[in-house]
């Protein structure tokens, strides 16, 4: 009897891939993510679809681009369609369920698993309505703070869901175990995402000398892409610091809770180890989208720099052989990843998926051209910004501002845009064309708008939607078994009691 063959993939929250041990940060403490990249292979080049949860984790379960099923924002939540990897696995007869975090429209949709455990979907099933009012978008200034109210050391509702999560999980594999069935299981964690609110014992890992000058700081006299300019009005994390030394505690508290996120890594791991799963068993480890942790005075998703689009990627498990591939990827590539580690050919079901399994890749010669692309529309933008990452250059396309371009290669940090340089013209159209062989970004923006304009129109207008939404972060869920501790609170969200459904 052939061994069985089981995935898990865990998928945090505003995870920059940059604040890992294994990444080579230089104090950040993720003994379990560096213990599982050396048994497996990191992607040190991974990217989202987009830098904002909802059309990211879109993109995530259909594996396709944004643009192609038209998930434009956090209003507009995955429904179920079009066919995600797990409708395939339910097709073949493969156990596949989730644990936590999702953020699409409602466990009532075909979401493609067999059973959602104490799942976070967007409020009332609607999202962000609000946010989809663009060009010009709305100012909300009675609007919380994006980070949450308080900054530090403690507890949220979110530490309190990601405990139970953790723990679900580990129970779910208990019974896993007993079972002769192969499985596919999606845990979402929802940490390092805001409030920057950490566990005192994770908090407490870091020094506030230890962080480090600010990068590009608007304070000393960096100035900022005029789309970013606008994102960073929107936004306004910096300006809302109380104090300087607030600002620090926020540093620490991203610290801390990619720390407490790598605990909670630990313990799914050690309870696959334990339960003698680990040679049946790939894991696969990555997030949304990255967060900006205060790079060019900005905090969150929603740029286009590497802070904001890269995400971690790891996979390990058996047959895996330990490394880094440099190929980028993003997370497109884990609809045939996760099928082709169930045992399943995902040829049929690719089509007009771009993506490339992880398993394949790791193994192939090294294809720094691969062309990785990643859109937005979403909020603080009047106009749709795309990010074209192809070999050593990374070129930003902001409909109706001028482009950015950067070499990754003698500038990592992207601290120099060349866009204007004429040493670098033929590398700015080259990436330019290499962008619109995928796709025409100014009808694209024309046509994200229109999705936006209609939605808002089918909520009653305007004035109505600019009511409708959280203006924070997504609450936990509330179960009455005591599965879900904490309800939710000022710190994480502000919404309303609209429902609607798109």
């Amino acid at each position: 009897m052939p061994q069985r063959r089981n995935v898990i993939v865990i998928m945090s929250d505003e995870h920059n891939p940059a604040y890992m041990g294994c990444s080579g940060h230089p104090f950040i403490q993720t003994p379990n993510l560096d213990r599982l990249a050396a048994g497996g292979v990191r992607y040190a080049n991974a990217y989202t679809p987009s830098p904002i949860c909802v059309p990211a984790r879109a993109a995530f379960a259909t594996g396709l681009r944004v643009h192609q099923t038209g998930h434009w924002d956090n209003a507009l939540p995955y429904t179920g369609t079009p066919r995600g990897w797990g409708h395939v696995l339910q097709d073949q007869g493969v156990r596949v369920e989730s644990i936590g975090k999702l953020h699409y429209r409602s466990e009532d949709d075909p979401n493609g698993f067999d059973r959602e455990h104490i799942p976070m979907h967007v409020v009332g099933g609607y999202g962000m309505v609000w946010a989809s009012i663009r060009d010009p978008y709305i100012q909300r200034e009675g609007a919380k703070r994006m980070l949450g109210e308080t900054v530090g050391a403690g507890e949220s509702p979110y530490t309190a869901y990601d405990r139970s999560v953790t723990q679900t999980a580990i129970e779910w594999l208990e019974g896993a175990a007993q079972d002769d069935r192969p499985f596919v299981l999606y845990v979402g964690l929802v940490a390092p995402h805001f409030p920057l609110i950490a566990p005192p014992e994770f908090f407490n890992l870091y020094r506030p000398e230890q962080i480090p000058p600010a990068k590009l700081h608007p304070s000393t006299g960096y100035a900022r892409h005029p789309w970013v300019q606008a994102y960073a009005a929107f936004e306004r994390s910096e300006e809302r610091f109380a104090s300087e030394a607030e600002r620090a505690d926020a540093f620490l508290a991203y610290y801390g809770l990619c720390s407490f996120l790598d605990h909670s890594v630990g313990q799914i791991m050690t309870a696959v180890e334990a339960l003698g799963l680990g040679d049946s068993t790939h894991i696969v480890y990555t997030s949304d989208h990255g967060d900006n942790v205060g790079a060019r005075g900005l905090w969150g998703k929603s740029t286009l720099y590497q802070e904001s689009v890269s995400v971690p990627m790891i996979l390990a498990g058996p047959g895996v052989k330990p490394g880094v591939c440099e190929t980028p990827v993003d997370l497109l590539d884990l609809f045939p990843t996760i099928l082709q580690g169930a045992g399943i050919d995902a040829g049929p079901e690719m089509g007009q998926r771009p993506g490339r399994s992880l398993f394949e890749l790791a193994e192939a010669p090294a294809d720094p051209e691969r062309p990785i692309l990643s859109e937005y529309h979403a909020a603080g933008s009047n106009t749709a910004g795309f990010m074209l990452r192809k070999g050593r250059w990374k070129y930003h396309h902001y409909v109706r501002f001028e482009p950015e371009l950067f070499d990754l290669e003698t500038d990592p940090e992207e601290t120099r845009n060349l866009a204007a340089d004429p040493v670098h013209a033929g590398a700015l159209v080259r990436m330019r064309a290499a962008l619109y062989q995928i796709c025409d970004p100014e009808a694209l923006d024309v046509r994200a708008k229109a999705d936006q304009l209609a939605l808002v129109e089918r909520v009653g207008g305007t004035e109505v939607a600019s009511g409708i939404g959280a203006t924070g972060a997504t609450p936990v869920p509330v179960t009455g078994n005591g599965i879900c501790v904490a309800p939710a609170t000022n710190d994480t969200i502000d919404s309303q009691s609209h429902r609607f459904r798109s």
